[in-house]
Order: C-alpha cells, then sequence, then structure tokens
C-alpha cells in the first residue's frame, strides 16, 4: 500500500493523503521518500493549479515514527552521525521543496499535526483545520531542540516571536480553537466539511491565472526574508513588469470587460 496516495479530486486540484492511518501518518522512510517524489510530479505538472495535503484517517501527521524511521536510500554503512545528518536531511529539506512548488499548498488538518506534522503544515501556504485539529512542536518533549525542520524559522513568522517562543519551548498542545485565534490557521471548519473547505479555496485560486498565483506565492514568501520596504517594493515591481507582459494578463482584462470568466493558457 502506498504510504502517500496522490488523487485529483477536481481538475486542477492535485490531494496528496499521508496514508498510514494506523500510525496517525508518522513519517517514516517510505512515507518521506513517497512524499518528495509525489511534489516532484506535481512542480512538473503544468495541469496542476493547486495541492491539498491532509493525512488518512484519525490524524494529519503525527511526527517522526518512534518505532523506526528506516534507512534513507544511499545512507547504508554511513554511521551514527552521518547516518542520522542524512535521515535529518531527508525530512527536512521536504519544507524548502513545499516553498519551491510553483503552485500553493493547502494543508488540511485533520487531527494530530505533532512535531514535523506541524512542520508540513506550517510549510504549506494555507492552512484550514478540522475542529479536531491539534498542533504542538513535540521536539522538545522528547529530549530535542524544539527548532527543528523549519519550525522555528516558520512560526514565529506566523504567529510571532512571543507566542511561538512559548509553544517550542513547552511543546503543550493547542486545539484548533487556539490555533485559529493566534492566526496558525485560516480558519476552522467541522471535520465533515474539512476536505470540501479546502476544495473551496483551492478552486478559489485555480480561478486566478497560473502566472499571477506562482508570482504572488515567489514574492510573498520572499517577503519573509527581505531585510528592508524598498528591497521589497523592487521586487514586486519587477514582478509586476514582467505579469504585465503575459498573455494570461490581456486574458484577464479581455474578459473582464467583456463579462466572461477568463480562459488562461500559462503563458
Amino acid at each position: 500500500m502506498s504510504t502517500v496516495v496522490i488523487s485529483n479530486p477536481q481538475p486542477g486540484v492535485t490531494q496528496l493523503t499521508l496514508n498510514r492511518p494506523e500510525k496517525l501518518n508518522a513519517m517514516n522512510v517510505e512515507l518521506i521518500t513517497e512524499l518528495h517524489d509525489a511534489l516532484a510530479a506535481v512542480a512538473a505538472d503544468d495541469s496542476c493549479r493547486a495541492v491539498l495535503l491532509t493525512g488518512a484517517g484519525r490524524g494529519f501527521c503525527s511526527g517522526l515514527d518512534l518505532g523506526g524511521y528506516g534507512t534513507v536510500p544511499g545512507s547504508e554503512g554511513q554511521g551514527q552521525v552521518v547516518g542520522g545528518f542524512s535521515t535529518q536531511q531527508h525530512i527536512a529539506s521536504l519544507i524548502p521543496r513545499l516553498r519551491a512548488l510553483p503552485v500553493p499548498v493547502i494543508a488540511a488538518v485533520n487531527g494530530a499535526a505533532a512535531g514535523g506534522g506541524m512542520a508540513l503544515a506550517l510549510g504549506s501556504d494555507i492552512r484550514i483545520a478540522g475542529a479536531s485539529a491539534r498542533f504542538n512542536v513535540a521536539f522538545v518533549r522528547i529530549g530535542l531542540s524544539g527548532c527543528d525542520i523549519g519550525v522555528s524559522w516558520l512560526l514565529p513568522r506566523l504567529i510571532g516571536a512571543s507566542r511561538a517562543w512559548e509553544l517550542m519551548l513547552t511543546g503543550r498542545i493547542i486545539e484548533s480553537a487556539e490555533a485559529d485565534a493566534i492566526g496558525l490557521v485560516a480558519r476552522v471548519v467541522p471535520d465533515d466539511q474539512l476536505l470540501d473547505a479546502a476544495l473551496e479555496t483551492a478552486s478559489l485560486i485555480a480561478a486566478n491565472s497560473p502566472w499571477g498565483v506562482r508570482m504572488t506565492k515567489e514574492v510573498a514568501w520572499s517577503q519573509l526574508e527581505i531585510g528592508s520596504l524598498q528591497a521589497g517594493i523592487d521586487i514586486e515591481n519587477r514582478t509586476q513588469i514582467l505579469s504585465s507582459f503575459t498573455t494570461d494578463h490581456r486574458e484577464a482584462m479581455t474578459a473582464f470587460l467583456g463579462k466572461r470568466p477568463p480562459q488562461f493558457d500559462g503563458r
């Protein structure tokens, strides 16, 4: 059985379902390898306009499988330190891969998003939570640093440093209502409406031009690293002029004036 199930619930939307429900979709080498492969396939698929990431069963992802991760391909015989570092990189490199995708990723968080599962949610562009969703920075609870898999970079930028430090230092669980209140998620919906809500958001994204969406994601993430307002405006200026020369921009303007839906070709 595949540990990552790929489906297409509607045109232009690729759903990636973490599929180890008996382990609350805990991370092992098979799941992480398949998720890397699935994200690479999405990046090469020009028909994909948005990704929906969720978990099978009662949980989104409970983090590292403490029963055993397995051996990363190519790391056999590397020894404890080098082999452990290969495993660390194998997992942590998922977050830059999520960010580098040309399409937005919507995390539909059902149940537990702990440790590495929380990192996957944070690395997504939009988070929608089911009422049962629970988040925690679990690393510190098992004797490790609370700073792992991009969490210490992402979390303070999403909810502010003070709240982020408290969550990383305590490892406490926050329920969906608190996640909504602190801005960790875009909204909370009943569990049985979670996938529909995520698909609704994906449809709104897919209605826009592929280039416009790609540039919005790319520039928005870059703005978190830019050190000044003027530098941020400079990158916006260049991106906007590039966008204005696409055929999709002309099509959007023509469709608006003609009071009809646009037909984008991604050029």
